[in-house]
């Protein structure tokens, strides 16, 4: 039976890491794993989306308004690197993932999604690219494709999802919202609100779930979603989570299977911003529950599990960055049960847009600002 939780067993904690002058420093802070050092490793980037690493140590950041760049250990950050799309930066939109291939180290493949513009607005598209290093920190994207876009496109700049996860047969897995029009993600036709699944050459998978349907996109996996911004595939079992933005209240956490609905909006546990209800209530037949939900809303975005040494105690748990909480949120996981809660780093570094466990065991996150940091979280000493 799955398992609802708001604010279930949280524990928060946190000490300040601003200097008298304002400027942010690396901090020693308490959590439930003992004392974390957090330090800034880069700053200047204007509002980040995405974090990738690459197999010598460097960076691979996403900026919102269509750079990506490379940055180094040290913080220096390169200039944008040749052969990105063009994309529409209005409202939410703007190059938002970046997810290196399976194959990456043998071909140098990678996925960036976009709000690509096009007839009739924007949606969301996925690139694939070969990314040719040039030097230290420069290089460009060759062979570039987009093998994926919505089958709809609006003028809203709101709600495009955006989240890519590959999973171990090479599958893509892409969160897409509901741009802002929420009844299109009960519309089975209408790719807006659903986790579809593509293969890396952007063909639909023969197993997919509607595959043979008329009425249905055969490239649903999962509909029924708001907005999911962060994805991430769990290492014990290689299954997908995301984690999505209710309206006021709501937020969830889902493990997506294949054909069901999740019932945004027909049924949320959050209401609309002026305060009416949405949809038919919490529950509805046919429609599936979350793992887990927040009400009031964080705004989450970005998702990861941790795997790693240096957290041995938080193995197997999530991690979820808060915009509207600026903060990390740590859930401790059961089997597919949320057992508790815990929030670090509150209001310390603003809103947090990425989460990412590096190769390192260390956490690494990115903050969503002008001047926008990625920052590193490892136990001190």
């Amino acid at each position: 039976m799955k398992s609802i939780g708001v604010y279930a067993g949280i524990l928060t904690l946190g000490l300040g890491v601003l200097g008298a002058s304002g400027a942010i420093k690396a901090q020693d802070i308490a959590t439930s794993a003992g004392p974390v050092r957090v330090e800034v490793v880069a700053r200047g980037l204007r509002f980040p989306w995405s974090l990738a690493f690459l197999p010598d140590g460097r960076f691979l950041i996403t900026e919102r308004g269509g750079a990506l760049r490379i940055v180094d250990t040290s913080g220096a950050v390169g200039a944008p690197l040749g052969g990105v799309p063009d994309v529409m930066t209005d409202g939410q939109g703007g190059l938002l993932d970046v997810v290196l291939g399976n194959d990456f180290e043998q071909e140098d493949t990678l996925f960036l999604s976009f709000s690509e513009p096009g007839p009739g607005g924007t949606g969301t598209a996925v690139l694939r690219a070969k990314l040719v290093r040039e030097g230290a920190m420069g290089g460009q994207l060759t062979n570039s494709e987009v093998i994926f876009r919505m089958n709809r496109f609006t003028r809203s700049g709101l709600h495009f999802g955006s989240r890519i996860v590959q999973d171990r047969e090479g599958n893509l897995f892409i969160t897409l919202g509901d741009r802002g029009e929420m009844d299109r993600a009960q519309d089975p036709g209408d790719l807006a609100g659903g986790l579809v699944r593509i293969r890396p050459d952007g063909s639909i998978p023969e197993d997919n779930p509607f595959i043979g349907r008329a009425d249905v996109a055969p490239e649903f996996w999962s509909l029924g979603h708001r907005n999911a911004q962060g994805a991430a595939l769990r290492p014990s079992d290689g299954s997908v989570w995301t984690v999505e933005h209710g309206a006021q209240g709501g937020d969830e956490i889902n493990r997506p299977q294949a054909g069901l609905n999740y019932g945004w909006p027909t049924i949320t546990y959050g209401r609309n911003y002026n305060g009416a209800k949405i949809g038919v209530g919490t529950e509805a037949a046919g429609l599936e529950q979350p793992i887990y939900f927040w009400d009031p809303s964080i705004a989450p975005s970005g998702l990861a599990f941790y795997s790693g040494e240096l957290f041995s105690a938080w193995e197997g748990d999530l991690l979820v960055g808060a915009l509207k909480d600026q903060m990390l949120v740590r859930l401790e996981m059961d089997g597919d049960t949320v057992v508790s809660e815990e929030r670090m780093l509150e209001g310390l570094f603003g809103r947090i847009r990425d989460v990412r466990v590096g190769p390192d065991g260390a956490i690494y996150m990115l903050t969503d600002d002008r001047d926008g940091l990625l920052v590193r979280m490892a136990p001190a000493g």
